[in-house]
This record gives structure tokens, sequence and C-alpha cells, in this order.
């Protein structure tokens, strides 16, 4: 960290002035305590630098606490844009459009399920398919593509692969507005289609996770959320909209590349590239990127429904007798139209998040009436081997327009991780730890070491004292499908 202009706002607040880079028209925040603004790269300070110039940026420019670079936008960045006047950038969603978290409660302990955690693990790993170019079981044509990704969840719902009552618990609904597969290429078409219900690579995964009694921080929350009794077993689904959403980002990012003199937008990286958001440019991207976030909600919801249907198998019990049910589904990497300040006359803002979720306090509109007295379920994941957790938003998060962290953040790169840790190895001490892992690479299971990632305590402390959202309970795993 070279960066030592810093203003201490509070605790766990920094800012670097809009006077530390030409054409900065905003501060940049970073939400951090200060071990770990000590261990963040300069890259991602001088990217969220760099963020504060887009056109149309409102009060900040935010790196949150597991931030680290990216492409153009850092990992755990927020930008929140003006859509009357502003701009939209590919680079501050990534290319994995709509990664997001689903968790799954049921009424198993861990004594139900502790002779059987290999089999279900096992069997997961056989019916849910992971790893690079993975394809799923689900082909459609091109019209039945069309309607998947203007309907996201919605279509799985409709075409057997839930119940209507999963859609209450998933952000917007399991599906986004505007989704126009018009603006979708025939390429990220040709990708997508054959991915449906996979798991996909890198850092996604597939656990299996206890929610003990020690761990829990707000028992009323916890409850509320269907946390009910001690080393209660939960399922977390973490991916996104693999090929089809990368395509996407991939396209257009090309295209504005090329067409920002045409709108005489300048930045200082091409990474950043951009488009006004009203223009044709900009409004065709949005609706490709909604499709690809509805994809993902499908995506999600089509692995859910293997899963259920393992469980079932292993314990001869229907997926209601289980009490299989979602507590929430949260999107990482998107771009949303949302009023902040007001609650009803509030300014429309077009909210960049690049790992980072929205952790709205209760009274924001759009959340489950089950979650209007504790906030909106914010889950986090973790490394392999360090836990998860499950918070609640918080009204505190004003200034963040109510945005929070995503995981727990990298310290090494994949190919330092590569370099360090061997797969085998790593599965087997894993094992000796209670936690049974199932891969389709190990060396894709080597980068994602806990070492390679920041402390999940660290940077959930720094979560809580900055007020971003509020702790509820940390979620240890036993068992985890890793790409």
């Amino acid at each position: 960290m070279k960066i030592t202009n810093f203003d201490k706002i509070d605790n766990c607040v920094f800012e670097i002035p809009n006077t530390y880079k030409q054409g900065m028209l905003v501060p940049a925040r970073i939400y951090s305590t200060e071990e770990l603004l000590s261990t963040m790269d300069d890259a991602a300070i001088d990217q969220i630098t760099n963020v504060a110039m887009l056109p149309g940026i409102q009060k900040y420019a935010i790196l949150l606490p597991d931030g680290h670079s990216g492409y153009g936008f850092p990992i755990g960045g927020v930008a929140a844009i003006d859509p009357e006047h502003g701009v939209i950038s590919p680079g501050g969603i990534g290319f994995d459009i709509n990664c997001g978290i689903r968790l799954i409660a049921t009424s198993l302990t861990l004594d139900d399920i502790k002779h059987d955690i290999k089999r279900l693990v096992n069997d997961i790993y056989k019916n849910v398919p992971c790893g690079v170019g993975a394809k799923g079981g689900l082909s459609l044509t091109d019209s039945k593509f069309d309607d998947a990704m203007i309907k996201g969840a919605v279509w799985a719902v409709e075409n057997g692969y839930g119940a209507k009552e999963d859609l209450e618990y998933i952000e917007e609904n399991g599906c986004m507005e505007k989704a126009n597969p018009a603006s979708v290429s025939a390429k990220a078409r040709d990708r997508g289609r054959n991915q449906l219900g996979t798991l996909g690579s890198g850092n996604h995964f597939l656990e299996i996770q206890v929610a003990r009694k020690e761990n829990i921080f707000d028992a009323k929350i916890a409850l509320q959320f269907g946390i009910t009794k001690d080393n209660q077993i939960l399922i977390m689904i973490h991916c996104g909209s693999r090929g089809f959403g990368h395509q996407v980002a991939s396209d257009y990012l090309k295209r504005f590349i090329t067409i920002m003199p045409k709108y005489n937008i300048s930045l200082p990286d091409r990474e950043l590239a951009a488009a006004p958001f009203y223009s044709k440019d900009g409004q065709e991207y949005f609706e490709a990127m909604n499709c690809a976030i509805n994809i993902a909600f499908l995506n999600r919801q089509l692995i859910m429904h293997r899963v259920f249907e393992v469980f079932s198998d292993v314990f001869k019990k229907s997926p209601h007798d289980l009490g299989l049910r979602i507590i929430y589904d949260v999107c990482h990497n998107t771009a949303k139209l949302e009023k902040h300040g007001d609650y009803k006359s509030g300014k429309l803002l077009l909210v960049h998040r690049k790992g980072a979720t929205h952790a709205f306090p209760g009274k924001m509109q759009g959340l489950p009436s089950k979650y209007r007295d504790t906030g909106q379920p914010v889950i986090i994941g973790g490394s392999m081997e360090s836990g998860a957790y499950l918070l609640a938003g918080s009204e505190k998060a004003v200034d963040t327009f109510y945005s929070t962290v995503h995981g727990s953040g990298r310290v090494l790169s994949r190919t330092q991780a590569r370099k360090i840790f061997c797969g085998n190895l790593l599965q087997k001490q894993l094992e000796e730890k209670g936690i049974f892992i199932r891969t389709a690479s190990f060396p894709g299971l080597a980068e994602e070491a806990g070492d390679a990632y920041k402390d999940i305590d660290d940077v959930v402390l720094a979560t809580k004292e900055s007020g971003l959202s509020k702790p509820v309970v940390k979620l240890i795993p036993v068992g985890n499908v890793k790409g």
C-alpha cells in the first residue's frame, strides 16, 4: 500500500479526496479496518480512484472490506450513477454477471447426516455438472432459451423446477425486467444454452454447512431467517451466469471501447469502457445484462432442484418433509436501477455492484414480508475451509447505497495459489478436518485454498464495525463440491 494520504472519516471508513487525481469527480471511500487496508493491493486503490471519474457518479466511489483488484473496477467496488446524465460500465458489473449465492435451510441436524455426508457430496457431484466448460442436462430451443432469458427463475418454476413460493425469497423474485434477448449475440447464446444447471469453476461451490449455537450472534434474527436448532444443516450454492454472462460482458466491452469517442467519454483505463446509460448502446447492454442476470437465477434454481432430488433420495423423504426451503438468493455482479434517499420520492440511481451485494434494511421495498423487521438476509461466502456468514441488512449502510461485502476477498492470485498449494494434499487435509471435498480440478482446488483469501472473520468484523450489515450466524462447512 503506497498511498498514505487517506482521511480517516470513522473507525473503519477512509477517504481519498477527489484532489488525489485529476479527473476524479467524487472522493473514493474505503470501508476497512486499518489492518485490512494495509493488505489491499495498490492496483485496487488505483482502480477505485479511476472509478471516481465515471460520468454521473454520485457521492463516492466505494471499495468494501473484501476489496482487491479486478478488471476495470476492483472486486468489492460500488458506484451509483445518475442514469439521466451518466454511464453504464460493464467493468463495474464484471464477466460473471449475477454471480450470486443462494442459501437453503433444512430441518436436518449434523447428527442426522453425519454418516451420509460423503454420499451426499458424491451424489451432488454426480448430478450437478461442474468444472470448466461443463454442460448441463437441459438444452433449449432458440425460442425456449429466449423465454428463459426473459423469465429467469420464473421459467424454471413454470417448467416444474421448483415451487412458486421459491420466487418470494429470490432477489427481484428471480426475474429482472427489461431483459431483451434481441440484445444478446449468437455467440453468447451458443455458450449459454447448454450450461444451464451447471456449477462452473473458479470460486464457485456448493457447500453443506452447519449452524452451531455458539456461532449465532443474533438469535432473534437467526430464528426469523429459519435457523431454529443447534447444529442445523444449511446448503449454500455459489455460481452465476457461466459462459453466457462472460460472453455478454466481452461483447459489450469490445463495443464500448470503440464507441466512447463518439460520446466524448475519456477515461484513464480502457477496462472502464462505458456508454451513456440512455443511449442505444447503453440500453442494449443493460438489456443483455438483465438476460444474463435471469439466466443466473435460472441456473441456481435448476441446481437447487438437483440438490433437493439428492437429499430426497438419500433420506427417502420429500423436500418438504426435510424442511428444504430458500432463506434468500442474492446477486453480486449487477447494475440495477434503485431509488435512494427518501424511500418514496428518492432519486433513481444506477447502482453498479461488482463483487458486492445489496444489503437492504427492513423498510426497503422488494423484501419478503418475513424480513421487514429484520432486514434482508446477506450471504457472505468464505473459502472452503474458513466458513461463511449470514448477516442482515442495516440502515447504517445508507452511504454505500445499501451495499456490503460478498465474500472474504483474495490476497493471492490464482497463479500464485497454484504455485504454493497442492490440490490433492489440500483435499486430504480438509477431510482430516471433517470437510469432505469433491472437485473437477485439483489445480482449481489449489486456487481456492483458505490462505489465498483474507480472513473472513476480519472481513465480517470490518463489515460490522462500519455498519454495512449485522452478523447473524457463522456457518461451518462439512462438505463441498468445487468446480
